[in-house]
């Protein structure tokens, strides 16, 4: 029998042992169970060292009363405005207007040809005083009772028709009298002496502008902070400003956008301010108190809510959503903040709601950087 040699048998004994180490799966987790157990001492090591904490720049913000600031886009008006007629048919007789000419209530605006109706009146005026003294004698005549009641009755109808019809003449040549309805200035001139019209021939444009308003529409979310007699500002569109005030607010929305039209009074005198400027008013509503802040305080909360982020007596960051009073050329004049609140005006965007920080007082040509324009501005 042949003798089998020792490193024959060797191999077969190791060939056995690595398939049977294969088959157990064992060898995979040897580097997995060496990465587990990196990451396990990672995170122990991140767990003991402490979170770094921020330093963040925070100041107490001044607080003011200030009026809230509405603006709408709006236009300039006529308080009254009035197309002049006729009311009768004829020749322009006098027209002793033009353009631009100032008129009080009651002027001549223009005056028709008579045409015969002045004979008319004074046919009607003489009538009228032969019956006057006809029923005179009549009611002597009936008080001694030598006149039958019955035709002293006739005397005096014939008396009240005479009366009607003067009345009625005195009508009719007033027909051809133009006057001016209220006190304005003559926008347009639509006709010339001698010109032929008939009744209801438009004659002359007249316009009150003193006052003269300032028209637009506030809308329904901002409808309860205002009240007529509230004061407004007024920029027209060639940059000059005025004051005025808000006279009217419509009662009833626009069915379109659920707008309110306003109406504010802008004293006028002197004409300066025409009819049809394009306008920005804004209308000031009761003061409130408010906190002033520069625009780049302002930011996001994480639900998408504009406001300020601040440091509470814990040093733990809080968020105050903002109600914006006015935005002035300075910075913004902000509602909704508590008194003696500890504002973050530098590193608010790198924190977030419920971080602890490291609150330091920003020095003071930071403060007068940030608050000083607007201070200023709102004086």
């Amino acid at each position: 029998m042949p003798k089998i040699k020792f490193h024959k048998v060797a191999a077969v004994v190791v060939l056995i042992a690595t398939a049977a180490w294969v088959a157990t799966g064992e060898f995979s987790s040897v580097g997995s169970a060496a990465d587990e157990a990196d990451a396990r001492r990672a995170a122990e090591t991140q767990e003991e060292r402490p979170a770094p904490v921020r330093t963040v720049a925070v100041v107490k913000a001044p607080r003011i009363e200030h009026s809230r600031a509405i603006r709408i886009s709006g236009y300039t008006d006529a308080d009254k405005r009035a197309v002049l007629a006729t009311r009768a048919a004829g020749i322009i007789e006098d027209l002793p207007i033009s353009l631009g000419s100032q008129v009080k209530r009651g002027d001549l605006i223009a005056r028709l040809e008579a045409e015969g109706k002045e004979s008319t009146v004074e046919t009607a005026r003489q009538l009228l005083a032969q019956r006057e003294a006809e029923a005179a004698a009549a009611r002597q005549l009936a008080e001694r009772g030598s006149l039958p009641k019955l035709q002293l009755d006739n005397v005096l109808s014939a008396l009240a028709s005479a009366r009607s019809q003067l009345e009625q003449a005195q009508a009719d040549l007033e027909r051809n009298v133009l006057r001016a309805p209220f006190d304005g200035v003559i926008d347009k001139v639509d006709v010339e002496v001698g010109s032929a019209v008939q009744p209801g021939t438009a004659v002359a444009t007249i316009l009150n502008l003193d006052p003269v308003l300032a028209r637009g529409e506030v809308s329904e979310r901002d409808l309860g902070y205002v009240k007529p007699g509230d004061a407004a500002d007024v920029r027209l569109v060639n940059g000059r400003e005025v004051k005025g005030q808000l006279r009217h607010i419509s009662r009833e929305a626009s069915a379109a956008t659920r707008t309110f039209r306003v109406e504010v009074a802008i004293p006028n005198e002197d004409g300066s301010v025409p009819a049809g400027m394009t306008a920005e008013i804004t209308l000031r509503a009761e003061p409130v108190t408010a906190t002033v802040l520069p625009r780049s305080v302002v930011t996001l909360s994480a639900g998408g809510d504009l406001g300020v982020r601040a440091v509470g007596a814990d040093n733990k960051v809080v968020f105050f959503p903002i109600d914006l009073v006015d935005d002035t050329p300075g910075g913004l004049i902000l509602g909704g903040i508590p008194e003696d609140v500890r504002i973050i005006v530098a590193g608010q965007e790198l924190i977030s709601e419920g971080d602890t920080v490291n609150p330091v007082e920003a020095d003071e040509e930071t403060i007068r950087k940030l608050v000083g324009e607007v201070t200023g501005s709102t004086q």
